[in-house]
């Protein structure tokens, strides 16, 4: 008998112990998709395959993890109409109504001249014309579908709902964290600082779940068309607050909570072989006032560089983008480094190719033009960024935001005499059955006035296993070796 109370002890203990560690044993099987893999899938030109029907999340993901991170469509759809109080198909289609879903050339612009009122200036004056040199990414013809209702994972909209109205910014306009638990902080942004609200509501997404890993392709194109580089890299992404769907839930851990620490991630260079081995890690700090750390790892001096704030004004690795311009955009604002004044100067719609549900758009080589791209009529904002310090790169930046998503659509950085210098054009990757968008999708990156252009393709998959060994020094320096 008493061997039976120890035996059946035994698995008591076993079976709490394994209940404790759950989150630990969900996390530690590590999974990934490789460039190799991608490319497989989805070549960078020429390839018209829909790679998100072949390479699903379904097939990637271990069925446990692809479970606990689906949820029923209708219930998020519902969710996510009443925190921003509307659904996008009702809230378009007054701007140029004779656009209706269907194919147009560039030769329809004197046919349609409403397709100069529904694009944003720039897609429809530098790109919606046949490709050719200088740059990367014209469309000689576009899809236009009907707008969709697009919306995030019910952790997310309960996270946002159950928020609402909690979150305060101050009288600068610069959100007091105390009062910011999780989702997005301002579903329905107004008053004097509507704008900062926008612009929160981006730096708190949830793109690409809390950790994530990232893989890329990527193509330079000179302003003859040449391909200048060819690159492959990938990345890992740590979301330390406000965690709302893979575990550890709420904060990261309680270092994240002690110092205030907001997302970190690294970016690892697999290609060209000059650059192989290189390694940038970043933590970005709720702190307004507090600069981020960034770090470099030299791979041909096996050394660690801590950047400074100057450095994020620096081209990243040949690209068309600078360190503030991570993830489109990524600089926090702040009333001491680098103050903006921010404005909303239009609310309305605008056809753009907003998202892709499967991977069928691409690049052709020749004329480097881009097909199967799906346009959308789509609720935005657009934000002016002012920089009130002259020492910086930009004198003021655009934003296209989507009223119901929150995504940045496009960006457009000003030099200081004025001059468009640098803008980036987003479709991201969309999952329904998640409610996420993810880090997959196209990238196009510009140099308005070198007249290059960058071409980036990624697959972003939710990783529980991606953690701090991830981001320290440490790991950055094994990474690199």
């Amino acid at each position: 008998m008493k061997q039976v109370k120890i035996f059946v002890m035994f698995f008591l203990v076993l079976f709490l112990a394994l209940g404790v560690m759950a989150p630990t044993l969900w996390a530690a099987e590590e999974y990934k998709v490789t460039a190799k893999e991608l490319e497989e899938h989805k070549g960078m030109l020429d390839d018209p395959r829909p790679y998100m029907t072949t390479l699903t999340l379904k097939k990637v993901l271990p069925p446990d993890i692809y479970g606990k991170l689906t949820y029923d469509v209708e219930e998020m759809k519902k969710f996510w109409a009443e925190c921003v109080g509307f659904r996008s198909p009702d809230e378009v289609g007054k701007i140029a109504p004779e656009i209706k879903p269907g194919t147009y050339s560039y030769k329809d612009k004197g046919k349609y001249p409403g397709l100069k009122e529904l694009m944003i200036p720039l897609h429809y004056e530098e790109f919606f014309k046949p490709g050719g040199p200088p740059l990367a990414g014209c469309y000689p013809e576009i899809k236009v579908v009907p707008t969709r209702q697009y919306y995030w994972a019910l952790p997310i909209a309960k996270a946002t709902k159950e928020g609402m109205g909690r979150t305060q910014l101050d009288d600068k306009g610069l959100i007091k964290e105390e009062t910011y638990v999780a989702g997005f902080p301002f579903p329905k942004p107004e008053g004097k600082f509507k704008a900062n609200q926008v612009i929160y509501n981006w730096l708190k997404r949830y793109i690409g779940w809390e950790s994530g890993y990232i893989t890329a392709t990527t193509r330079g194109f000179t302003r003859g068309l040449r391909i200048d580089q060819e690159m492959v890299s990938d990345a890992c992404v740590v979301r330390f607050k406000g965690r709302v769907m893979i575990d550890p839930l709420g904060w990261y851990d309680e270092r994240a909570k002690s110092i205030g620490e907001e997302m970190g991630f690294s970016f690892f260079y697999l290609a060209p072989r000059d650059m192989y081995g290189n390694v940038i890690g970043s933590v970005k700090y709720l702190d307004p006032n507090k600069y981020d750390q960034m770090m470099l790892y030299i791979n041909a001096l096996r050394r660690v560089r801590l950047m400074s704030a100057t450095d994020i004004q620096d081209s990243i690795g040949g690209a068309d983008v600078i360190y503030a311009d991570s993830f489109g955009y990524s600089q926090k604002l702040s009333s001491t480094i680098f103050p903006y004044k921010c404005e909303v100067i239009a609310e309305r719609e605008f056809l753009v190719p907003f998202a892709t549900l499967d991977g069928s758009p691409y690049m052709s080589s020749k004329g480097a033009e881009l097909h199967n791209y799906e346009w959308e009529r789509r609720p935005m904002y657009v934000v002016k960024m002012t920089q009130l310090d002259k020492s910086f790169v930009y004198s003021h930046r655009i934003l296209y935001i989507d009223k119901e998503s929150f995504m940045l659509s496009d960006i457009l950085n000003y030099d200081q005499k004025g001059r468009l210098y640098r803008s980036c054009i987003f479709t991201q990757a969309y999952y329904p059955e998640m409610g996420i968008f993810a880090y997959g999708g196209d990238y196009l990156m510009y140099d308005h006035l070198d007249k290059h252009t960058t071409f980036s393709r990624g697959f972003n998959t939710p990783t529980p296993w991606v953690g701090r060994k991830d981001l320290s020094m440490r790991g950055l320096v094994v990474k690199g070796k």
